[in-house]
């Protein structure tokens, strides 16, 4: 297992600087979110791309893939009735399919809770449906581009639809295309009544990518999740992705953030 971290830790910084600091805290790829990259991600450029990644390289980095991919605009969405902002949002996926081959990453991470929150009125049935035809369409570009979508399951709080690991599943098993598959997230996986061991292990035929936090919003190891038990279920089933941090409370500093991160996971792994 390999060690990254995702950009929008490093607030204001320049991509070179964040670059650096990564590199010199011992993370080996760095995780891209595009509304980070420019106010309309639907702009960016395979140009762009080949660029972040030339930048990235410089400093001995990889840059493995996307996630946050529906933040802007706001109004993406795959379980609607409306085939139009379906259709939209399917044409945006393949736009960030392309402009994340260009980069050299390989996984594109499916969370985006408020472009998928289904309405009471509408029928679940018929939004799976939806929604797999949607992530189907977006799969069917990444292949092309040597790039896998790593649909996320996550927390009742932040939607009503995938929950769960298993349900994510079974919409990936609907869409029934090899550039699908599962990514795993410590506070997301901290929702479910299952333990989070057993869901790696129940999942490890699916997961391709694995993002390390905790409920608090900090980072692995800044919170109550011991991390023993799931550095052993994921060694046991055999993962070797990356240990991608993610937080979403960036204080007191990316540094500090990025160091104490990665110190407790190499503690943990006996690294």
């Amino acid at each position: 297992m390999r060690f990254a971290i995702c950009n929008e830790t490093y607030q204001n910084w320049s991509f070179e600087k964040m670059c650096e600091d990564v590199a010199a805290a011992g993370y080996q790829a760095i995780e891209l979110a595009p509304f980070t990259l420019k106010e309309d991600p639907r702009e960016l450029t395979v140009e762009e791309a080949l660029t972040l990644a030339a930048k990235a390289k410089s400093f001995g980095l990889e840059i493995l893939g996307l996630h946050w991919l529906l933040t802007k605009p706001s109004w993406f969405h795959i379980t609607t009735p409306d085939a139009l902002q379906r259709k939209e949002t399917a044409k945006f996926g393949r736009h960030l399919a392309q402009f994340c081959g260009a980069t050299g990453g390989r996984i594109m991470v499916w969370g985006s809770p408020k472009a998928r929150t289904t309405l009471p009125e509408w029928n679940y049935d018929d939004c799976f449906k939806r929604a797999a035809d949607c992530v189907r369409e977006v799969a069917e570009e990444c292949g092309k581009h040597g790039v896998v979508i790593a649909m996320e399951p996550l927390g009742r709080k932040e939607t009503n639809f995938l929950n769960t690991a298993e349900e994510t599943i079974r919409l990936c098993k609907l869409v029934d295309h090899p550039s699908c598959k599962l990514h795993l997230d410590v506070k997301a996986m901290s929702d479910e009544s299952k333990p989070i061991p057993d869901i790696i292990r129940d999942s490890k035929e699916w997961t391709v990518h694995f993002h390390t936090n905790d409920p608090n919003l900090r980072g692995p190891g800044q919170g109550e999740v011991k991390y023993e038990p799931i550095i052993a279920a994921l060694r046991e089933t055999n993962y070797t992705g990356y240990l991608s941090t993610e937080v979403f409370d960036y204080t007191p500093d990316a540094p500090t953030i990025a160091r104490q991160s990665i110190g407790y996971l190499k503690q943990v792994m006996g690294l």
